[in-house]
């Protein structure tokens, strides 16, 4: 990998945690319309003794949705990931410190870049909430699955 990293590419796992002031700040208004819309959330329901004999069936659903598991970018997005991360696998017996902040940097971009594509998608749905437009159930239902899938995803590791 080059020196002359992308600003994209210096990005860091420490960046994302600990986002810059005005992030923060974006966050915080982000919170603060979510609980300013408070009533429209559904409450979650207490957990009663039939949770516990549901979870069988909730652990093959979850079964089920990670064999539906959607890809998380192109193929060809894929392929550069991949091939970034083995440029800099194979610079690590040379310069090991180097390359662990290559990894570091390849592994926020990678986070960073699928946290685009979830606000996008909330983008674009929003979107046409705002305009009044109708959503079917089945735009949503797919929306729903994609976080699912990579919620499931997420916990797995």
């Amino acid at each position: 990998m080059s020196d002359s990293l992308l600003e994209e590419d210096r990005l860091t796992t420490a960046d994302i945690a600990n986002p810059t002031p005005r992030q923060a700040r974006a966050a915080a208004n982000r919170e603060a319309n979510a609980e300013s819309n408070a009533d429209s959330r559904i409450p979650l329901p207490a957990a009663t003794p039939a949770d516990n004999a549901g979870a069988t069936a909730n652990a093959a659903r979850n079964d089920v949705a990670r064999n539906e598991v959607a890809p998380l970018f192109p193929d060809d997005e894929l392929h550069n990931f991949r091939a970034r991360w083995d440029q800099v696998q194979g610079s690590f017996v040379d310069e090991p410190r180097k390359a662990v902040e290559q990894a570091d940097n390849l592994v926020a971009s990678v986070v960073k870049r699928i946290a685009e594509q979830f606000a996008a998608e909330r983008e674009k749905l929003e979107h046409r909430w705002d305009k009044g437009d109708e959503i079917n159930t089945e735009d949503l239902r797919q929306a729903f699955r994609s976080y699912r899938s990579f919620f499931d995803r997420l916990l797995s590791f």
